[in-house]
């Protein structure tokens, strides 16, 4: 099972393109909402949560992945199950993926010391220990997958079924959406 968290504020591109590669590439697949289960994203855009963010079956979860968007990020912060769902995720040794402004969330978690990670340029030194990565557009280190912006959106989803199945999934659903 994968969890995307949605806060009010998050990142539209970034919480919609990764969710629609992965169920194409078969995954099952929840938005976890923070407040409520209808979510408005930073651009206007609502969300229907599949599942209150207190109620993630954290011993399903194989990948939880957190949005950027300054508001949805500030969210998941603020959100004591959403933080309990993550340093589940950290302490048990599921994947964590996150893009955007996200990576940062979890440098100031401690999470990233000693990772090769990306985050939404100009946010770098919030990254706390992570090693940064450069100018691309996704990154996997470990079980730590970091996107750079919603530009990235869809190589972000792309790198995230290979990472949770193999490259021949993801090339794939690459054929058949005409990515690249």
């Amino acid at each position: 099972m994968v969890y995307v968290l949605l806060g009010g504020g998050f990142e539209e591109m970034e919480a919609i393109a990764p969710v629609d590669i992965m169920r194409r590439a078969g995954f099952d697949v929840k938005y976890a909402g923070i407040g409520g289960d209808m979510i408005t994203g930073g651009n206007g855009i609502t969300l229907k949560a599949d599942v209150a963010v207190a109620d993630i079956s954290l011993d399903n979860m194989d990948m939880i992945v957190l949005p950027g968007g300054n508001g949805g990020v500030k969210s998941i912060g603020k959100s004591e199950a959403a933080l309990n769902a993550i340093k589940y995720a950290y302490e048990n040794g599921r994947f964590i993926a996150a893009i955007c402004a996200a990576p940062t969330l979890l440098g100031k978690l401690g999470m990233l010391k000693g990772i090769r990670a990306v985050c939404y340029p100009g946010m770098e030194d919030d990254m706390s220990g992570a090693i940064f990565a450069g100018n691309v557009k996704t990154v996997r280190d470990g079980r730590f997958v970091t996107g750079q912006a919603p530009g990235a959106a869809v190589d972000f989803g792309l790198l995230l079924v290979e990472v949770l199945k193999d490259k021949a999934a993801a090339e794939k659903v690459n054929g058949f959406i005409y990515y690249k």
